[in-house]
């Protein structure tokens, strides 16, 4: 056997392991994709991971600056 009997012609996931959803648009920070592609990912057809795949980097934008986190949470307090 060889290892092509393995192989599956399928879009790979865009996920870097980098998981964190922001808040407002919903967004993984690390794959830029939605929390409803991401649980329907596996069950998705090719043609619509690639039309995801080639929406995301356009979708970088929509995340939009930090706001501070804790150092402006404590500037805010002087």
């Amino acid at each position: 056997m060889t290892d092509e009997v393995w192989k599956r012609d399928e879009v790979e996931s865009p996920c870097i392991k980098i998981c964190v959803i922001h808040p407002e648009t919903r967004l993984c920070t690390g794959c830029m994709r939605s929390t409803d592609e991401i649980g329907a990912w596996s069950r998705m057809a090719p043609d619509l991971r690639r039309a995801i795949m080639d929406e995301l980097p356009g979708r970088a934008g929509l995340l939009g600056k930090r706001r501070g986190g804790r150092a402006a949470r404590l500037a805010q307090k002087s």
